[in-house]
């Protein structure tokens, strides 16, 4: 029996195609195969090096390395919660207590009793103008407060084909634009 389904494989298959190299396929593979699966497994990391005919190690070595891949089970719904300084300046501690207090976890990487969610703790997501914010389920959300927090967990916790309508109230965070940089003067420009 494999861990990853037949579509999967073919889609890893495929990959290699978009690269200059075929081991810059590696990450795309174990994303794919971690949405899948929810983490991780050896057999998920040797059916990928299967499937773009690379070694096992290699594979491996990448999927340990880099922190997004997970090789235990983690929630359906995961937080990324920077704690960086730019962050923790404007609130993130207040924040990520109260995430803890609202999934009913202690600590960074424990999931939720009834599998909904987990969170981790991360350096930077590299938006430190909107702190405090996080990543979840592949979106940012930022100027958290401890409301926002809350309407994002509840809005985790609704049927699917709900969660599309609240994301797209008011109360949702949208994304920002990135910042406006000083237009340059004559003299700056050289003229």
């Amino acid at each position: 029996m494999t861990a990853l389904s037949a579509h999967v494989i073919e889609e890893i298959k495929e990959l290699p195609g978009k690269y200059p190299q075929p081991r810059s396929a590696v990450m795309p593979a174990l994303d794919l195969a971690q949405e899948e699966l929810g983490y991780l497994t050896p057999d998920a990391m040797s059916e990928v090096a299967e499937a773009l005919q690379l070694d096992p190690g290699y594979v491996e070595g990448v999927a340990t390395f880099y922190s997004l891949f997970h090789h235990q089970p983690i929630g359906k719904h995961r937080f990324y919660m920077c704690t960086n300084l730019a962050c923790m300046l404007r609130g993130s501690e207040e924040v990520v207590a109260r995430l803890k207090e609202a999934i009913g976890v202690s600590e960074p990487g424990e999931v939720s009793t009834d599998g909904m969610f987990s969170y981790e703790e991360v350096e930077c997501l590299g938006a430190c103008e909107y702190a405090p914010m996080c990543r979840i389920d592949h979106r940012y959300e930022y100027d958290l407060t401890v409301a926002k927090i809350d309407n994002l967990v509840n809005d985790c916790r609704l049927p699917r084909r709900y969660q599309k309508a609240a994301s797209e109230s008011p109360a949702a965070s949208s994304p920002r634009p990135a910042p406006r940089r000083p237009s340059r003067t004559k003299k700056q420009a050289g003229g």
